[in-house]
């Protein structure tokens, strides 16, 4: 990893207080608190590739903002970008918008379980797939990962067991996971795909982060082990991360079984869902087509950041950096400070001013760790880990 020595475009500070952006706003930081380190919301502090706000201009110039179809070109530099940088060849008849993969992912729940069926998720776990869960009136079905030497990994006879019911239709898989950072391969894939067909449980992959994976790794889409797993397979995907364009942006499902297709395509129809944004498809037609050497840079800056996020850690022996193979958010082991989840957050908020996302919001699996977003420029990030190198030094004082 090369130590990052010079300026970029990406050490560019930008207020975000400028537009209501979610980190930083009163209803997550609370009044008054522009000394926090932001570090909650699973967005970038950089700004977007200059080729998609050029689009976004030539687009505002035109003038007229009717109704729209989807741009003929739309799904030809999807299906490129995913056989060009993942070796996953995608047929367009398989791919459906979406408004966001958490709309996808509750109408896969609804549309292929009954209320009181079985959904399985894999805590720590993004705690939306919980509320999605519950509010579609759904059991939550744990199947929590297991954290050995400091490395999770799936616990297949948990499992084999819990999916053998009859009454558990479908599993939300987190491929890359949020938050532990794990990028899943191709025998842990294929084992849980396995598991999955011998007992008739759908395979529903929130595949968001697939493009942020860090040197060493492969993202493996879950639908390209093979027909069987695909036709068993409904996949979520969106560039919302990859380009920092989540409030200007939709999703994409794909869907390779003809009859769930049609399934997924009718419900789209009858809740409305699937019409055009003319923004977000300009902003996503260019990030495809011309966004990837951004990516590039932005991937080599994440592992500066990891870098330097170690550098600090090697110091503070009480925290403890679960290893990042992918995604811009690190998991962080606070368990060795003993204080309970809501003492843990409050020290982190008021002795070294770290916004961040609380563990247990994860699940219970959650309790005593943090999730911290490195998005960010290098000089903030430093900042914010001497704040924490102090506080921890004098906790207890």
């Amino acid at each position: 990893m090369n130590k990052q020595t010079t300026p970029t475009l990406l050490d560019e500070v930008v207020n975000r207080r400028e537009a209501p952006a979610l980190k930083v706003h009163p209803s997550v930081l609370g009044e008054q608190n522009e000394d926090l380190f932001a570090a909650g919301v699973a967005d970038m502090d950089f700004k977007i590739p200059s080729v998609i706000l050029d689009h976004l201009g030539k687009r505002l110039a035109h003038g007229i903002f009717g109704y729209e179809a989807v741009p003929d070109d739309l799904f030809p530099v999807l299906t490129r970008w995913l056989a060009e940088r993942h070796g996953w060849v995608v047929n367009e008849r398989d791919i459906l918008r979406a408004p966001n993969i958490l709309n996808a992912l509750a109408i896969a729940a609804n549309l292929f379980s009954e209320e009181g069926d079985g959904v399985v998720v894999q805590p720590p776990v993004f705690f939306d797939f919980f509320d999605i869960i519950r509010e579609n009136n759904r059991e939550l079905i744990t199947n929590p990962l297991s954290l050995e030497n400091g490395h999770y990994r799936m616990d297949f006879a948990d499992l084999e067991n819990k999916t053998s019911d009859p009454r558990v239709k479908i599993i939300y898989l987190c491929n890359p996971h949020n938050p532990v950072g794990r990028v899943w391969g191709f025998d842990e894939l294929k084992t849980l795909g396995d598991i999955c067909q011998r007992n008739g449980v759908l395979v529903v992959s929130d595949e968001m982060h697939g493009d942020l994976v860090y040197s060493g790794h492969k993202y493996i889409p879950f639908a390209s082990l093979g027909t069987d797993y695909s036709r068993n397979c409904i996949t979520c995907l969106s560039p919302a991360k990859t380009f920092n364009i989540a409030s200007c942006c939709c999703a994409f499902t794909v869907v390779a079984d003809d009859a769930m297709r049609q399934a997924f395509q009718t419900e789209n129809s009858r809740l409305t869902v699937n019409k055009n944004n003319a923004f977000s498809s300009v902003a996503m037609q260019a990030a495809y087509s011309y966004g990837s050497d951004w990516l590039d840079n932005v991937m080599n800056y994440l592992e500066n950041n990891v870098a330097l996020v170690k550098r600090y850690l090697h110091d503070i022996s009480e925290v403890r950096l679960i290893e990042p193979e992918g995604t811009f958010l690190l998991w962080l082991d606070f368990r060795e400070l003993n204080l309970p989840p809501d003492d843990l957050i409050e020290f982190l908020r008021e002795k070294a001013k770290w916004a961040i996302t609380r563990g247990h919001a994860f699940g219970e699996e959650g309790n005593g760790f943090v999730r911290l977003n490195i998005a960010c420029t290098s000089k903030k990030l430093e900042d914010a880990l001497q704040n924490l190198e102090l506080a921890v030094k004098h906790l207890g004082e």
